[in-house]
C-alpha cells in the first residue's frame, strides 16, 4: 500500500504520489476478461484509511466489482469523478518494455492503461487526501468501473446505485482522455450480429441453394446506405469530428469451400449514434426493412434459411451537460472546450440510467489509447491535479 500524502502536500508531492499509484495500478493485469478484483481492493482499502464511506458493487459471477468512495456530506448533490478499471489486451510484439509495468521515458510514463485510463484513477489516488481533509459541502463519488472496454457493461450497476441515493449527484466528470479540455458529448453505439442461414450443396448447382454470404452482401449493402442517409440527411451536430451518427460492418466470415455453396456467414456491424437520433428504432427499423424484405426472400426458397439478429452490447449516448444546474455550478473552474468526441464511455450510462448530467475532462489523448507503447504525458498527469485541486475547493464550505 502507498503511503498517503499529507493532503498540504506540495503539488510535486502529490505528482509523485500520483506516479507511484499508476506504476501500481498499471501493475494490475486487468485486461477485460479477466477479474478486477485485486485492483478494487487496492483502491478501496486506500480510500478507506483516509476515511470514504465504501461501497462495492459485484457483478453475477463475484469475479468483478465496480467501486463506490464517497468523501463529504451524503445529504447534497455532489459530483461523481467516474473512470473503469480494465484495459484492452497488451498481445502486440514491439512493446519497448513490459506493457504491466510502468516506465518512465523523456516526461511521458508508459504501460497498458497509462492513459485509458488508469492515468486519472491515480490521480484521483493522489488528490484523496485532499479530499479527505477539506470541509467539503458537497460529496465526491469516486467511482470505478468494471468492462467499459466490452460495452460499458459495470456501470449501469453504478447508475442504478447513485441514482437511488436520497439526493443523487447533480454532475459526473468521466476521466477518459481528453487532453485535459472540456468534452460534452460522446456517442453512443449499438453492437450488433447478423448470422445469414442459407442452403449448400455443389456449386455447380448454385441455382438450387440459398446462398448465405450472397444474402448476408444484399444485407450489408443496405446497412451501408443507411449509413449514407445519416451522412446526408443528418441530424448532425458540428461539435463532433463526424457530425452525424454512422453505420458499418466491421467483421464477417462465412462459406468453406471454393465450390460449395455457403450454408452460413455472420458478420459483425455497428451504429455509433449522437443525441438527437433515436438509436433503439432506428435499428430497429433497419432490422426490421431487412427482415421482411431479405429474410423473407430467403424462407420462401427454403424454409430452413433466414437471418437471426444478435445484440453484441450497446451503450447510450451521452448528450451536452451545459445548461444544466449541476454544469454550472461548476462551471467556473471547467477547462477549455474541446468539442465532442465518437468514443464511448460510461457518461451516456449515468445520464441515461442514472439521470445524472456528464461531461468528460481526463488526462491524456484518446490517440495513445488501444495501442502498444501506450503512454501519457506527465504534465497531463499534473494539469488533472491541479483540476482535481480546484474541484475541491469549489466544493468546500466557505
Amino acid at each position: 500500500m502507498n503511503q498517503v500524502v499529507q493532503a498540504n502536500a506540495p503539488s510535486q508531492s502529490r505528482l509523485d504520489a500520483a506516479k507511484e499509484h499508476l506504476r501500481a495500478l498499471i501493475g494490475f493485469d486487468t485486461v477485460s476478461k479477466k477479474s478486477n478484483l485485486a485492483l478494487i481492493t487496492y483502491m478501496a482499502d486506500y480510500f478507506a484509511i483516509l476515511g470514504a464511506d465504501i461501497t462495492v458493487l459485484p457483478d453475477a459471477t463475484g469475479g468483478k466489482a465496480n467501486l463506490v468512495a464517497r468523501f463529504g456530506p451524503a445529504g447534497q448533490p455532489g459530483v461523481v469523478l467516474s473512470g473503469h478499471t480494465d484495459v484492452v489486451p497488451a498481445e502486440e510484439g514491439d512493446w519497448v518494455t513490459p506493457p504491466f509495468e510502468m516506465a518512465e521515458r523523456n516526461g511521458r510514463l508508459y504501460g497498458r492503461g497509462a492513459c485509458d485510463m488508469k492515468g486519472f484513477a491515480a490521480c484521483v489516488m493522489a488528490a484523496a487526501p485532499g479530499f479527505a481533509a477539506a470541509n467539503l459541502s458537497r460529496p465526491l463519488y469516486l467511482c470505478f468501473s468494471y468492462d467499459e472496454e466490452v460495452g460499458c457493461l459495470g456501470a449501469p450497476d453504478i447508475a442504478c446505485h447513485l441514482a437511488a441515493l436520497p439526493v443523487p449527484p447533480g454532475l459526473a466528470v468521466i476521466g477518459e482522455p481528453s487532453n485535459m479540455k472540456l468534452v460534452t458529448g460522446q456517442k453512443g453505439k449499438i453492437a450488433m450480429r447478423a448470422v445469414v442461414t442459407g442452403t449448400s450443396g455443389h456449386s455447380s448447382f448454385a441455382p438450387q441453394h440459398v446462398n448465405a454470404v450472397e444474402y448476408a452482401a444484399r444485407v450489408i449493402s443496405k446497412i451501408e446506405a443507411r449509413a449514407a442517409q445519416y451522412a446526408a440527411e443528418g441530424p448532425f451536430d458540428e461539435d463532433f469530428t463526424v457530425p452525424h451518427a454512422t453505420m458499418l460492418a466491421t467483421m464477417i466470415t462465412g462459406g468453406v469451400a471454393t465450390n460449395v455453396t455457403p450454408e452460413q456467414c455472420s458478420f459483425t456491424f455497428e451504429l455509433r449514434s449522437i443525441g438527437a437520433n433515436d438509436a433503439e428504432a432506428d435499428m430497429a427499423a433497419l432490422t426490421e426493412s431487412i427482415t421482411q424484405e431479405v429474410d423473407a426472400e430467403m424462407r420462401a426458397k427454403a424454409g430452413c434459411a433466414g437471418i437471426e439478429w444478435q445484440r453484441i452490447f450497446a451503450y447510450p449516448a451521452m448528450t451536452d451537460a451545459r445548461g444544466t444546474r449541476g454544469f454550472e455550478e461548476l462551471a467556473s473552474i471547467m477547462p477549455e472546450f474541446g468539442g465532442k468526441v465518437s468514443y464511448g464511455s460510461d457518461g451516456g450510462v449515468f445520464e441515461k440510467i442514472g439521470g445524472i448530467p456528464s461531461v468528460i475532462v481526463g488526462p491524456g489523448s484518446i490517440e495513445q489509447a488501444h495501442k502498444p507503447n501506450e503512454y501519457i504525458d506527465i504534465s497531463q498527469i499534473g494539469a488533472c491535479i491541479e483540476f482535481l485541486a480546484s474541484l475541491t475547493a469549489q466544493l468546500s464550505a466557505h
